[in-house]
């Protein structure tokens, strides 16, 4: 077998699929070549998975954690965190130069010497989120309950003065 056999495109065809006879096509699906092939992808999937990468073909964590839910309205901004295991003690949430902190860690329950096996996450986090002018940082609250975390961050008077809302005209195109 050829290494041209595992291009999926012919150069002399202006690189369209090559079509390849179904009898060998059956001995390219055994071909110990492309069997390793598709062994080290997989490999290579299953070891981002395991970072927080997303993986190549899409799966996997997201690497910001924890998840946040950002909502606003004309008064407050509201933002929620997904922090299970944690309690507030394990929690700093701190706003300066515009922007909100979240930072804490998530400890391990038994010693690393006893578990045999764990797809949990420990360690520290934190995570950081821009926020816009016209914020009353001073009267800032937050709670937590059940793993989740709210802050919410009440807008100024001024803040409301400086948006303008502009009207759509649908006949104007």
């Amino acid at each position: 077998m050829a290494l041209r056999d595992l291009i999926p495109w012919s150069r002399q065809e202006n690189r369209l699929p090559a079509t390849v006879e179904p009898e060998r096509e059956a001995a390219l699906e055994s071909h110990p070549l492309l069997s390793l092939h598709r062994e080290v992808n997989r490999l290579f999937d299953d070891v981002f998975r395991g970072f927080g990468v997303p993986a190549f073909a899409g799966l996997g964590r997201t690497a910001s954690w924890p998840q946040v839910e950002l909502d606003e309205n004309d008064t407050e901004i509201r933002i929620t965190a997904e922090l299970p295991g944690l309690d507030e003690k394990d929690i700093d949430i701190l706003v300066e130069d515009g922007v909100l902190t979240l930072r804490g860690e998530k400890r391990a329950e038994v010693e690393d010497k006893k578990r045999g096996y764990s797809e949990r996450s420990y360690g520290r986090f934190e995570r950081r989120i821009g926020l816009p002018r016209g914020i009353e940082r001073d009267k800032a609250q937050a709670s937590f309950r059940n793993g989740v975390l709210t802050v919410t961050l009440p807008r100024s008077a001024e803040a409301n003065e400086n948006v303008r809302r502009i009207p759509v005209n649908a006949k104007a195109a």
